[in-house]
């Protein structure tokens, strides 16, 4: 993997959901950021991975798709504490009963 540029964490973001979508899913919709480093953390923590795929982010002129998030994320640089997304529990309801 190859470093990135200098990347300002504290600039303004945009995430933009996938131009085309099968089913129209409620609650990611263009959504505005006060810092990159918030976007990118919102994207990766709180997005469902099938709303990541495709979802770009848009810092100044520079546009980050789903592997571009990933690696601002994953940058040794990113200034937030990471929280990963909980792993789903299949047959959870069958265990308690």
């Amino acid at each position: 993997m190859r470093p990135l540029r200098p990347f300002n964490f504290n600039t303004s973001a945009e995430l933009f959901p996938a131009a085309i979508r099968k089913k129209k899913r409620a609650g990611f919709t263009y959504r505005r950021f006060g810092t990159a480093a918030e976007a990118v953390q919102f994207a990766m923590e709180q997005l469902p991975t099938d709303s990541l795929n495709g979802a770009y982010l848009q810092v100044e002129e520079a546009r980050f798709d789903q592997n571009g998030i990933r690696s601002l994320y994953e940058s040794e640089a990113f200034p937030l504490p990471r929280h990963r997304k909980p792993e789903p529990v299949e047959n959870a309801d069958a265990d308690a009963a």
